[in-house]
């Protein structure tokens, strides 16, 4: 049980309507929240000054805050978890946002690329804000693999996959290698790959180097162990993070957010943590929510990142979709529209390699 979740064992009735108004409220309008419009919502007839009495309480417990000394109450980050955690409505799907999600869907795409593209188009369209889709690891069995030396310093791993896919990486060989210990790290691994991917193959094959040591000279070995370590740092040919409608945060953006706004701009541009995004989906099943500096890939920007894995027909999380924007996200509406689209988009992409 988090700090949040045991403050919110201890409010009373008045106390936890008081806080979920005013959270809803803002998350509404994005504007702070006065004792007086609150009298015009609560179940029960309650004064303004008993309300106050109570913002002052949740203020005093860390889930309530002020901007300015005569204005009304904004949640924290520790209640906007507390309300995400324990009194958020999550809603459902709107028709009218899954036939947009869906129809992107609809018309056959060669490339998953592409498709994706239009799916990260939709779902910022459709929340407001800007969307960050994970394209996924290939990972289809490998059918061929081979070493070219271009020079002394440099040489070309070539992977060719079951479905025809090719990826060249250009790569500083071990030094003193030779055109006889690249056609032995070779066939090393042909011999071993058929049938498997990428990632299964780089398993066995440290298994099979410890068992058979003597069978493969040093230089191969490591030919080997360097052409494996290219496709250990993810975020180049492999996997691609997209990313639409930034401009969607720059519309809901004070002025006084707008220098965070842009250092998310440059996260975003940057693209350098696509392994920690999806880290993040990884961690736990289903949509997981980060506000603000829970979010540790865009921290500086005080933004709330909603995230969802999506998995292939074994079951396997194979990449991630999310949405981003400020802090004030209608969360209950974000977070079954993430949900979906994921879903969709893990059944789509098992059905194109079932097909």
């Amino acid at each position: 049980m988090n700090d949040g979740q045991k403050i919110l064992t201890q409010l009373n009735d008045r106390s936890r309507e008081v806080f979920r108004r005013v959270v809803e409220g803002y998350l509404d309008s994005g504007d702070p929240v006065g004792s007086r419009s609150l009298t015009r919502s609560m179940s029960e007839p309650v004064s303004a000054a008993t309300i106050r009495n109570v913002m002052q309480d949740l203020e005093y417990l860390g889930l309530l805050d002020s901007p300015h000394i005569s204005a009304g109450r904004i949640p924290t980050q520790l209640g906007l978890r507390m309300f995400v955690d324990g009194l958020m409505e999550v809603s459902t799907v709107t028709l009218e946002d899954r036939q947009a999600i869906d129809k992107t869907v609809t018309r056959p795409e060669a490339d998953v690329g592409t498709l994706l593209d239009r799916v990260g188009a939709a779902l910022s369209g459709i929340t407001h804000g800007a969307s960050l889709v994970l394209t996924p690891k290939h990972e289809a069995p490998i059918r061929h693999i081979e070493f070219v030396s271009l020079a002394a310093d440099r040489a070309l791993v070539v992977l060719v996959f079951a479905d025809g896919h090719v990826e060249n990486r250009v790569f500083t060989p071990p030094i003193g290698q030779t055109p006889a210990s690249m056609r032995e790290a070779g066939n090393f691994l042909n011999a071993l790959a058929e049938g498997r991917t990428l990632s299964e193959l780089r398993t066995h094959v440290r298994a099979e180097m410890d068992a058979r040591r003597q069978e493969l000279n040093n230089l191969a070995r490591e030919l080997v162990e360097g052409g494996f370590a290219l496709w250990d740092h993810p975020g180049e040919s492999q996997e691609r993070l997209i990313v639409r409608g930034q401009s969607n945060l720059l519309d809901q953006a004070a002025e006084a957010d707008l220098a965070r706004i842009r250092s998310l701009f440059d996260d975003l541009e940057r693209k350098r943590d696509i392994a920690e995004f999806l880290e993040l989906a990884e961690t736990g099943e289903g949509v997981r929510i980060f506000i603000g500096s829970e979010n540790k890939l865009f921290s500086l920007s005080g933004s709330s990142l909603v995230v969802s894995p999506y998995m292939n027909a074994d079951r396997k999380i194979i990449g991630a979709v999310g949405v981003i924007g400020p802090t004030r996200l209608n969360y209950g509406r974000i977070v079954p529209i993430v949900d979906y689209t994921a879903q969709l988009v893990g059944r789509i992409l098992s059905g194109e390699r079932k097909g």
